[in-house]
């Protein structure tokens, strides 16, 4: 889930810094960017109208036909694909507690634009794996975005549109922000997500307090065992799915879709951490130091972006996207999703779609 700490403390503490430039992660993204590579450059063209994505009702699809799996930095990452080959590539990200069913219908719908998709599961969820027993089990937000830098360049995906929520918005913001010339355009439910560690410190009005219950749950050892345990792990997730989206009425086959993804050996150990290192309670790696550095001085986003506000998401202090507009440089458009909750390309899809589009079309 995203933690709205980020962005109410976002304002005061971030908005005069300076965007970061570009950072390699190593020989493989190093020579995407040397040698210009076009693989996943956007559909879109000078003059070109942004092709209009038909109506769908949410729940059309339930299947992905084509799950695949690539080895990529620390991981086997397990992920959908939909779509030609050799599409303009738009990869989804999902959040917690979610997979990549999330974007179920999203998926076909650009995938039927001409998309080449790729949806993948988050470490932690589902078939993505560590390859090795001996790696830290961190999921500290630059690790989570490296993740997916490293399966563009398994890949070999030069650029893509990239598009997501909860922490799959925080992860695509990351990678518009530190790596611009791998994102041809950023779709970013709720915003600007970039946690600054510094800022959980500092505490919110209570009636925003309370939205995060589970997130101070899982500071206690109590927590940890619930997450531990399946059936009360399950229970939890989807008490969280009713609470975040009032109006969204899945049924359990839905819901039972997403929450296999949560029997990955390492879902508890990736999702405890997630949330304690947001809130300082758990240490990141060395390694990642110097990605911290630039994310905490809130690095701002010149690619082409379009946000989105759910109306009814509980998170959201205001639906104007007022409080981070400033963090965003380049083209830009806002949006709204009315009688809509958190899980937004799930109660949505439509729209998301046509955001993802748009967005390439800017």
């Amino acid at each position: 889930m995203i933690n709205r700490r980020t962005f109410t403390k976002a304002v005061g503490l971030g908005v005069g810094a300076t965007a970061a430039t570009a950072v390699s992660t190593g020989a493989a993204s190093s020579a995407f960017a040397s040698a210009g590579s076009t693989a996943g450059v956007s559909g879109g063209r000078p003059g070109a109208k942004a092709p209009v994505i038909p109506t769908i009702a949410p729940g059309t699809h339930t299947t992905f036909s084509d799950l695949k799996q690539v080895r990529a930095g620390v991981l086997d990452i397990g992920y959908a694909e939909a779509g030609p080959k050799h599409g303009p590539v738009a990869i989804l990200l999902h959040g917690w507690p979610y997979d990549i069913h999330s974007f179920v219908d999203v998926a076909p719908l650009l995938a039927d634009a001409g998309y080449r998709v790729i949806v993948p599961y988050l470490r932690g969820h589902g078939t993505t794996t560590f390859l090795s027993p001996a790696t830290v089990r961190n999921a500290q937000q630059s690790a989570i975005a490296l993740d997916i830098i490293a399966m563009m360049d398994a890949l070999r995906i030069g650029k893509a549109v990239v598009a997501g929520f909860d922490w799959g918005s925080r992860t695509a913001d990351i990678m518009a922000a530190l790596w611009p010339e791998r994102v041809k355009a950023l779709v970013s439910t709720s915003g600007y997500l970039i946690t600054n560690v510094a800022a959980q410190k500092n505490p919110l009005p209570p009636k925003a307090e309370q939205v995060w219950w589970y997130q101070y749950y899982f500071a206690t050892d109590r927590g940890q065992t619930a997450m531990q345990t399946p059936t009360d792990r399950n229970e939890l997730c989807r008490l969280v799915w009713d609470d975040v989206s009032p109006t969204w009425k899945f049924d359990d086959a839905t819901f039972n879709r997403t929450a296999a993804a949560f029997d990955n050996p390492d879902y508890a150990a990736i999702v405890i951490h997630n949330y304690r290192w947001r809130l300082g309670l758990a240490d990141g790696e060395r390694k990642y130091d110097r990605y911290e550095t630039l994310l905490a001085a809130k690095p701002k986003i010149a690619v082409p972006t379009i946000t989105i506000d759910p109306a009814l998401d509980p998170f959201l202090a205001s639906t104007d996207g007022t409080g981070y507009r400033g963090f965003f440089t380049g083209p830009y458009e806002h949006r709204v999703f009315t009688a809509i909750g958190h899980d937004a390309p799930q109660e949505a899809p439509t729209a998301f779609a046509q955001a993802v589009v748009d967005a390439d079309y800017m």
